[in-house]
């Protein structure tokens, strides 16, 4: 049975203490999460010791959002996988189109990470998705197998989560029809060796959408930006009905 996993990224947003203020609304407005559901919250990595103290034993894990693919160097501003482990981070986002876009990331790097990533014991979600020209060139399909061959060459498909983010659906409030992210997350799992990894959708997910996301047969969890921000927004979100 393929896992359900919502997890929220909080990109360049929280102090320790708008993330203490998060938790305890957040925590308040969870229902039971269930065996098959996993709750991830990828913070800064200034928050991200301090919220796994504050999650230990809670059943919500910490997510960190990015790694480098040394254990150790001269890589001003990059953190590595041991340091990440040692405070308690359980997943770690890789390859998010901003990293692509912003800081040069491409899918070389990106496999780099995410073998980086497993090899300290982390879970990488994996980020692919396609721009505005490409889906109206008619390229979506090929650009996504494309970053997919190239992003998970020698990785593990047991120790692996994927989000397909439509890279022109993220923070702008516009959302891929249910349908159609469906279907890509569909071509992306026939991509695969192991059916059964989690396959995510984020791009302007929040709480009036969610529901419909979730019934698509082929979509496991979402990858939740800005509405991952306010804490009864994004319990919503987790307690989907």
């Amino acid at each position: 049975m393929r896992k359900i996993i919502i997890a929220g990224n909080w990109k360049m947003h929280k102090t320790q203490a708008e993330a203490l203020e998060f938790w305890q609304v957040f925590n308040s407005k969870l229902r039971t999460k269930g065996e098959n559901k996993e709750v991830v919250l990828c913070a800064p990595f200034t928050c991200l010791s301090f919220l796994a103290k504050h999650l230990d034993n809670t059943g919500v894990l910490v997510g960190a959002q990015n790694i480098h693919w040394e254990d150790e160097g001269a890589y001003t501003g990059e953190v590595s996988g041991g340091m990440l482990t040692e405070i308690g981070v359980s997943y770690v986002i890789v390859g998010h189109s901003e990293r692509r876009q912003y800081f040069a990331d491409t899918n070389e790097t990106v496999n780099f990470r995410l073998l980086a990533a497993q090899k300290h014991g982390l879970t990488p979600i994996l980020c692919i998705g396609e721009t505005k020209a490409q889906r109206d060139a008619e390229e979506t399909d090929n650009v996504i197998i494309n970053q997919i061959k190239k992003g998970i060459v020698d990785v593990d498909q047991n120790n692996l989560v994927i989000a397909y983010e439509p890279i022109w659906a993220i923070g702008t409030g516009e959302t891929c029809e249910a349908t159609e992210a469906n279907r890509i997350i569909g071509l992306i799992r026939s991509q695969l060796t192991n059916s059964d990894v989690p396959i995510q959708y984020g791009g302007s997910v929040n709480p009036n959408n969610v529901d419909e996301i979730m019934t698509q047969p082929e979509i496991d969890g979402a990858l939740v930006g800005g509405a991952s921000l306010d804490p009864v927004g994004f319990a919503r979100i987790v307690n989907y009905q």
